[in-house]
């Protein structure tokens, strides 16, 4: 604030203040301040950037995509423009968009282990799971603590048939998570079609709970029908 006051021109000041309050929560507050720290610096491709990050936190997944566009077009080695416009591209169903937007970042930094990690989860949402299960492999490789790659690894083995596989996988998500009801629904579930009924039991009712504790009662009430129908 000091240093608007004193130079009310100064684009850095109003980017720096934009940061603060996106931190903070201030999403609205941000994308003033970065509004304004673009209409005295055109060419700032980190204000572009964040404030796309400010709109898309508001839910505003396409003023988020014109930003990361900005931002992109100023800077063409933006790999984190191009990560989060794939992000909000996936948030508004264009799955292949995002792939393609994952594929620049992945080129720019191949270590981008969350570029990995959401271009398999796009590629499973269009039926590519062998796709999926390629670059889950490569996300865990990177972050073998990272268990949202085990457990959408595992959800992709099942959908290829591998329910063995796909159990071996939400073990491990769980040995990470052990608050993750998914991994435990979906291992209950697996099992189940492997015909171990009593271990399906457990884990369905290991999930059932956590999403209660969760506050997730649709997936809850699925939860515990699921276990009557069994018992």
């Amino acid at each position: 604030d000091r240093a608007i006051a004193l130079d009310p021109q100064f684009a850095l000041a109003y980017y720096n203040r934009g940061n603060a309050k996106y931190v903070l929560g201030n999403n609205q507050g941000a994308i003033s301040d970065f509004d304004r720290a673009i209409a005295l610096d055109p060419q700032y491709a980190d204000a572009y950037y964040n404030r796309g990050n400010a709109k898309a936190a508001l839910g505003n997944k396409q003023g988020a995509i014109s930003d990361y566009d900005r931002a992109i077009a100023l800077d063409p080695q933006f790999a984190l423009a191009y990560y989060n416009r794939g992000v909000a591209k996936s948030a508004l169903g264009n799955n292949q968009g995002a792939i393609s937007d994952y594929d620049r970042a992945i080129a720019l930094d191949p270590q981008y282990v969350k570029a990995y990690y959401n271009r398999g989860v796009a590629k499973s949402a269009l039926g590519n799971n062998q796709g999926a299960i390629s670059d889950l492999d490569r996300a865990i490789a990177l972050d073998p603590q990272y268990a949202d790659a085990y457990y959408n690894r595992g959800n992709a083995k099942a959908a290829l048939g591998n329910k063995q596989g796909a159990i071996g996988d939400y073990d491990r998500a769980i040995a990470i998570d052990s608050q993750d009801a998914n991994a435990y629904y979906n291992r209950g579930v697996a099992k189940l079609e492997l015909g171990n009924k009593q271990e399906s039991i457990d884990d369905l009712s290991k999930a059932a709970e956590l999403f209660r504790q969760q506050g997730q009662t649709d997936l809850y009430q699925q939860a515990m029908g699921l276990i009557a129908k069994l018992k």
